[in-house]
């Protein structure tokens, strides 16, 4: 994925009204009318929201007479869910060693005690020096 694709993606997302846009596109194809209904703002306000949502992949618009029809693109969010799973994985490792980490100091207190020992005193000279 390109990267101004995702972040025309994550900066569609940023606004809570494209993602209610998007929560009610997610329960089927709907028409722009019907979309607009409980947004308290003009026609036109919701037609650049749109704007946003269809330049960043996420909806696709079609012509059906005299209604606008929109539909989510599913393919864009996975992409997203992609490059958002990378980093997800990267810090459950880390919270994973950390865990492991910690689970390892607690089954042996004592070991954690002699171990803070020195570096108190160092710190303690470093600062009287």
């Amino acid at each position: 994925m390109q990267a101004d694709r995702l972040s025309a993606t994550f900066s569609a997302l940023a606004d809570p009204t494209r993602r209610a846009i998007l929560a009610r596109l997610a329960r089927g194809e709907t028409s722009v009318s019907e979309l607009a209904g409980p947004f308290k703002m003009s026609m036109p306000a919701v037609s650049k929201h749109l704007k946003v949502l269809e330049h960043a992949g996420l909806i696709t618009r079609s012509r059906a007479a005299q209604t606008r029809p929109c539909k989510i693109e599913a393919a864009a969010l996975k992409e997203a869910d992609d490059w958002l799973e990378e980093y997800r994985r990267l810090w459950e490792q880390r919270l994973d060693r950390l865990e492991d980490y910690l689970k390892a100091i607690q089954a042996n207190p004592a070991q954690q005690a002699a171990e803070s020992k020195p570096k108190a005193k160092e710190r303690r000279r470093g600062r009287t020096q």
